[in-house]
């Protein structure tokens, strides 16, 4: 008997689905530079212990609320708090993560299109005897705001095209051919910067103990890091876990999501340091590199335009399958609290999506303000939101039901995880965020 419509129709596809959302450009080079920053190993060691205290509880949450209603995000949440008795207006938990998530895509498709030119001018050999100084305004296809935008425009035109083309036709579909492909390249360009690079200083770098760099600043940055990089508290996990089979175990698949998230960004550092190290360049130096010394240094490389061109496509697969489960969150909204078609509804918040993220291209600070409401305010909050929600106010019988197939040990551990880890630990994530953007301490 195949699976109606409105689920997934196995559980190889959720699987592939949600861990295409989870796994963003985050795990490329954010973790990799993140390690870097803040102490290499010491950093990791906090991040694993963070993933399995606070996100994996929290994308276990997700799941159970959407399963439970099999509504949009925004519909779970208010049907669930009415079963406890409680207000409506509990629904401005979903309001509040959809509106990060939203905020994300402004700028996450203006990247996203930037990657892909990269990787058609890596495919290309533009980087060729290219100085990284120059790279920014060499290329012919990526050399200025016009073509930011034009490049913005093409994503987010690919990820409506998904998107309304429904779950079966268009996401199903994509997810199924992309995540396995993305596996492959990530394991094939990581044993080429391994067998290219310097692979000894990479593995010691990020995983020989040191435990003196650990401060106050690593512990919040590897717990904020271990939060954004699954994905949670946008809305989205729950949106993907209203088409899921009430057979299905939420407690080990999210295990299974949380682990390959955390295995990409691992493989992702060891994919990016021993190109970092084998050439003289800073791990400390932060993203810049990804878009002015990474393209040069693997075009200098055997076979480097090539190589070069699978670490940009690879990148592009993590941005569009993200980019996808965002669209998604919001399109279901749509249908569902407004009454409009999957396509109408997709092409509505790409499009305020697409202005905003061209008026970021062109207005100074826009984009960074954008980043850290995102970033530093909404997501987190929604994080904050749902812990609290699932953990004080959602039925317990109703969540107790979703989690049957749950070890009683797994089960106690994720109650105490909500009501408290959680919300101290996305509590002390706002506050660095905000200490960062204002020096408040």
């Amino acid at each position: 008997m195949s699976a109606p419509a409105t689920q997934w129709s196995s559980r190889f596809v959720f699987l592939m689905a949600s861990i295409g959302s989870a796994v963003g450009l985050g795990n490329l080079w954010r973790f990799p530079f993140y390690t870097g920053q803040n102490g290499g190993s010491a950093f990791v060691l906090i991040y694993l212990a963070a993933v399995a205290l606070v996100a994996y509880p929290i994308l276990m949450s997700e799941f159970a609320v959407g399963r439970h209603r099999g509504r949009s995000a925004i519909g779970s949440v208010r049907q669930m708090a009415l079963d406890a008795g409680r207000p409506a207006r509990w629904s401005i938990v979903a309001y509040i993560c959809l509106f990060g998530a939203f905020t994300v895509l402004t700028t996450y498709s203006v990247i996203a299109g930037q990657v892909l030119a990269f990787a058609l001018m890596s495919f290309a050999g533009e980087f060729v005897g290219t100085a990284s100084s120059t790279v920014a305004s060499s290329p012919s296809l990526y050399d200025g705001a016009t073509s930011a935008v034009l490049w913005h425009t093409l994503f987010m035109l690919i990820s409506i095209g998904v998107v309304s083309a429904g779950l079966r036709a268009g996401i199903e579909r994509v997810v199924t051919v992309l995540m396995p492909l993305f596996f492959v390249m990530l394991a094939m360009l990581c044993v080429y910067s391994l067998v290219n690079g310097a692979a000894a200083e990479a593995f010691t770098y990020l995983f020989e103990p040191d435990f003196s760099a650990i401060t106050p600043g690593v512990f919040l940055a590897a717990l904020g890091q271990a939060f954004f990089s699954l994905g949670v508290g946008g809305g989205l996990m729950i949106t993907y876990g209203s088409f899921l089979s009430r057979e299905e175990n939420i407690g080990k698949n999210a295990a299974i999501i949380a682990g390959s998230d955390t295995l990409v960004a691992v493989v992702a550092g060891l994919m990016i340091f021993p190109i970092v190290f084998a050439f003289g360049l800073d791990p400390a130096s932060g993203a810049g590199l990804i878009f002015e010394a990474i393209p040069v240094v693997f075009a200098d490389m055997p076979g480097g335009a090539f190589i070069g061109g699978l670490f940009f496509f690879l990148a592009f697969i993590a941005a569009l399958t993200t980019s996808i489960a965002i669209l998604v969150a919001l399109a279901t909204v749509g249908e569902e609290q407004m009454g409009l078609s999957r396509t109408v509804s997709a092409c509505l918040f790409g499009a305020a999506a697409w202005i905003i993220g061209t008026a970021s291209v062109s207005v100074d600070g826009l984009a960074g303000w954008l980043d850290f409401l995102s970033g530093s305010l909404f997501v987190p909050l929604g994080g904050l939101l749902i812990a609290v929600f699932v953990g004080w106010v959602a039925p317990l019988s109703a969540i107790r039901e979703e989690l049957h197939n749950t070890g009683q040990g797994l089960f106690a551990f994720w109650r105490y995880a909500m009501r408290f880890l959680a919300p101290l630990a996305v509590v002390l994530i706002l506050i660095l965020g905000f200490d960062e953007k204002f020096d408040l301490f």
